[in-house]
């Protein structure tokens, strides 16, 4: 049987793969590999890029990562209410004052945050076992250029890209 994550031989005169399809696969691939290593350290991998972001940013607001996760604000706080229960974070009111919160790290959440960073190191070194360091470098730069790229704050796309099928984003 072959593995779907595999492409098969391309038939003749087919035109390769579109870049971004070769990442969307590739990401797909690596969420499979990463919810189930996660799920050994009784981790989801919403909950894994909560506390990532946690350790990289102070106190980033609910919404924030809930953008980030790419997760609804009312299931992100489905997330840190149970990340809480688990002693994983903890919330505390914002010295401004009002409704908010201030969401951390725990001790408790670093040391498993660091216990899956090693799942995720396995995952990426299977990955990359045949590219040396130097395209390593370049492919995590244009990677990184890319995302920033397609950030819609930061370039829209030109008026000349939108199409019926692909109509200019609304702003809210």
């Amino acid at each position: 049987m072959t593995d779907p994550a595999v492409p098969a031989a391309a038939a003749p005169h087919a035109p390769p793969p579109h870049v971004s399809y070769l990442v969307f696969r590739l990401e797909r691939r690596i969420r499979a590999c990463l919810d189930e290593a996660l799920a050994r350290h009784g981790i989801t991998t919403t909950e894994y890029m909560a506390l990532s972001e946690l350790r990289l940013r102070d106190a980033p607001s609910s919404a924030d990562l809930a953008r980030i996760a790419f997760v609804t604000p009312q299931a992100m706080n489905l997330v840190i209410r149970d990340l809480e229960k688990r002693g994983l974070i903890a919330r505390e009111p914002h010295p401004d004052g009002g409704r908010a919160l201030r969401t951390r790290l725990t001790a408790e959440g670093l040391r498993k945050l660091q216990r899956c960073d090693r799942s995720l190191d396995g995952i990426e070194a299977v990955m990359l076992a045949d590219v040396d360091a130097a395209d390593r470098r370049r492919l995590a730069e244009t990677l990184t250029l890319c995302a920033r790229a397609l950030h819609p704050e930061a370039h829209p796309l030109p008026p000349d890209l939108h199409s019926a099928e692909n109509p200019p984003p609304t702003r809210p």
